[in-house]
């Protein structure tokens, strides 16, 4: 991958004009379709537009494995390995995988309380102030769930500052490759950043918060940034918690519908864990092919 622009600067995308004497190579034309097609799509935020927006991002990153092999892609990085936008690019990898672990180890220990919890549940075992007990300890793991995103998101976005590489005394076909490189980090970025606040159960409207700006960082010449409040089945999941936990009115209703929120969330889980599994194998093998072609 490749590092991302300043979050306080405007769109890291660059201009790719067609007055330009070579063509680039079809591949690299591909996944700038494909990456036209992931900053292309809504901005909404329910599970199934995420859903949408991470098999978008497979079909982009697999095309990015697919360029990594091109023997232009080789020479360059061969050409160029003590350059800085090659650091950048193993930088910027290694980022991709933290974050992506981050959202990985997130969903896991949500998937662990919720199965815990659904367990004690559809047993009816113990009094219903047992049952209270079990609630609030899966509302505390909640609370440590989102201070990790809390804490990667904040630590990305210091390791993302003043990383954009604008290289001008390069060849064309490499300067199209660092951008195209350039630029997959950042969509990639702000895909993972937003499946990190859906997982917190955060669905806020960009201008309320700081940390949206790398979807604005990357959208601006695109597409709007405006972000609709949808549906969220983590956020769901806090509210029945709490209501569970400090509400005085029937109890078994209350059971019955954190129960069917506890389902709805697993469903979702699994979703995002399939992908982001899937996203994560493809990172490293990007990222050991790299590696062997400079160690070579």
């Amino acid at each position: 991958m490749a590092t991302s622009s300043s979050l306080n600067t405007k769109s890291s995308f660059h201009g790719r004009s067609n007055s330009l004497p070579s063509r680039p190579h079809p591949l690299i034309l591909k996944c700038n379709q494909h990456l036209d097609t992931l900053l292309s799509s809504s901005n909404e935020t329910s599970s199934s537009f995420l859903f949408h927006k991470i098999g978008n991002l497979r079909d982009l990153i697999e095309c990015v494995e697919n360029v990594i092999q091109l023997p232009l892609t080789q020479d360059a990085l061969v050409h160029e390995h003590q350059q800085n936008w090659v650091n950048n690019i193993l930088d910027g990898s290694l980022r991709l995988l933290d974050v992506c672990s981050a959202a990985k180890d997130a969903l896991i220990h949500t998937k662990e309380c919720t199965r815990e919890l659904q367990s004690i549940i559809r047993r009816k075992k113990g009094s219903e102030v047992e049952l209270t007990s079990e609630v609030k300890k899966f509302l505390t793991s909640r609370k440590v769930v989102k201070k990790a995103i809390s804490k990667a998101l904040t630590n990305l976005k210091g390791n993302t500052k003043n990383c954009n590489i604008l290289s001008t005394n390069k060849d064309h076909q490499t300067m199209v490759l660092i951008n195209l490189l350039q630029d997959v980090e950042v969509a990639t970025l702000s895909t993972f950043q937003t499946i990190l606040q859906f997982i917190s159960g955060t669905n806020t409207k960009s201008k309320s918060n700081n940390w949206i700006s790398i979807s604005k960082l990357i959208q601006s010449k695109r597409v709007g940034c405006s972000l609709v409040i949808d549906e969220n089945e983590f956020a769901q999941v806090d509210v029945a918690l709490q209501s569970f936990v400090f509400s005085k009115n029937n109890k078994f209703e209350q059971v019955n519908d954190l129960q069917n929120n506890l389902e709805k969330m697993e469903l979702c889980i699994q979703d995002f864990e399939e992908g982001l599994e899937f996203l994560f194998r493809r990172l490293i093998k990007i990222r050991v092919s790299i590696l062997n072609i400079l160690n070579h």
